[in-house]
């Protein structure tokens, strides 16, 4: 058997106050994960338990992304987070703010 990917999907999220990391990842996620369907899961009969679905997660400061709460937050599959730098932070004019903006980026792979 091989691995295949059948599914890529993108998404962004953002915090526009506080800098939380961990949640522009999570609504990057989120906004991912609104995009597909798995709908070939169960017209052929696939295991969802058995799905191999890797996350990446870009943002300015990687370390402050809790990968275990972006983990939990995919319902099926086999998950592994990686977090890497990417994203966009925006500074507030008045500098005791800034935006945080994630993308994310969620492949699903299959043994066939």
């Amino acid at each position: 058997m091989t691995v295949k990917r059948v599914i890529l999907e993108m998404g962004a999220g953002n915090d526009l106050h506080g800098g939380d990391y961990t949640k522009a990842a999570l609504r990057a996620v989120q906004d991912a994960l609104h995009h597909s369907s798995l709908s070939f899961v169960g017209t052929l009969k696939v295991d969802k338990s058995k799905l191999l679905v890797d996350v990446t997660i870009g943002v300015q400061e990687p370390d402050k992304v809790d990968a275990d709460k972006v983990k939990a937050s995919l319902p099926v599959g086999v998950v592994t987070v990686k977090v890497v730098k990417g994203g966009l932070d925006m500074p507030d004019a008045s500098g005791g703010d800034k935006a945080v903006i994630a993308s994310a980026a969620i492949q699903v792979m299959v043994d066939v």
